[in-house]
């Protein structure tokens, strides 16, 4: 049933999924409304505890017709009493059009989860059109300390790298942190390195420590050393190489292979793709000697090492 009401009538939901309204996208929207009239009437239910109408949907052109000083405004009254499903509809129409942050989409799933009788994150996601990774990673987030999440809603830290800190213990989250406002990283993706290498290493049941190893470990150990080292001094002798040939003038180098540049190209092509995979491993492998020296072992995993060792 459509009709219009004032405005002092219409109050929001204080259950609403979202919490952040683009002020500039709201002039817009203002605009458009103070120009081309209310296109779509916003829906309301009957509120019998404080009275009026409470808003199901729509909250952005009510606050649009509030910025316009509007004393009126057309509404569509509808009767759902179940106030999940009016959440799960509010939440519908804001997901989709990617008008919620992360954070407000999080605790919307979550919400449901906690409410909906049967809820999984698999029908969670078919009930948004999204995937169950894109709800389980959305749900991560709910697992940031307060801090690092202030930084993933201003902006500061992307919502990869805020995934990865999440599956971290707070304690390790805190190391991350210190990182970041000392400025060590120099970009989201080195936060992402950073974050995996130091889950991985939190799990680890215990960490190696070169004094605990035995005389055979410490034997294999050097030998390790001695070939990673070797190796990647041998590929400084080869860039020299590559200079020499990024310096020859191209129709000598064309007059030298006669016929056979093609396959050198080609050549240089898998160089280049074993350099990026290289290079890949060279990035985690920083990480890991960085999270090394302030990560904190997971509790649960080193009394579960210490269970298995006098079981044994």
């Amino acid at each position: 049933m459509q009709r219009t009401v004032k405005m002092s009538q219409v109050h929001r939901n204080p259950r609403q999924p979202r919490e952040y309204f683009d002020e500039e996208a709201l002039k817009e929207l203002a605009t458009s409304i103070d120009t081309y009239g209310l296109m779509q009437a916003i829906e309301v239910r009957p509120d019998n505890d404080e009275g009026g109408y409470e808003i199901v949907s729509g909250e952005r052109r009510w606050r649009a017709h509030q910025l316009l000083g509007r004393t009126k405004i057309r509404v569509t009254v509808v009767s759902e009493k179940d106030e999940l499903k009016r959440f799960k509809r509010s939440v519908s129409e804001n997901v989709n059009r990617e008008d919620m942050t992360p954070f407000e989409e999080a605790r919307a799933f979550q919400r449901i989860l906690d409410e909906e009788e049967g809820a999984t994150q698999e029908t969670v996601a078919a009930d948004f059109g999204k995937t169950t990774t894109y709800v389980k990673l959305r749900l991560a987030l709910l697992d940031l300390r307060e801090e690092i999440a202030k930084h993933v809603q201003d902006g500061k830290i992307g919502t990869q790298a805020a995934v990865q800190i999440a599956a971290l213990s707070h304690t390790n989250q805190g190391s991350v942190l210190s990182k970041f406002a000392r400025g060590e990283f120099a970009s989201d993706n080195e936060i992402v390195h950073f974050a995996f290498a130091m889950k991985q290493q939190q799990d680890q049941a215990v960490l190696m420590i070169v004094e605990e190893m035995t005389e055979e470990q410490r034997t294999e150990r050097a030998a390790t050393q001695k070939k990673t080292r070797s190796t990647l001094d041998k590929i400084e002798q080869i860039r020299g190489m590559l200079d020499e040939i990024a310096k020859t003038d191209p129709f000598k180098l064309a007059e030298a292979l006669e016929g056979g540049v093609g396959a050198r190209l080609e050549q240089l092509d898998r160089v280049a793709e074993s350099l990026t995979k290289a290079r890949f491993q060279l990035k985690q492998a920083k990480a890991h000697a960085e999270a090394k020296e302030l990560v904190v072992v997971n509790p649960d995993a080193e009394t579960e090492a210490n269970e298995a060792t006098a079981a044994a």
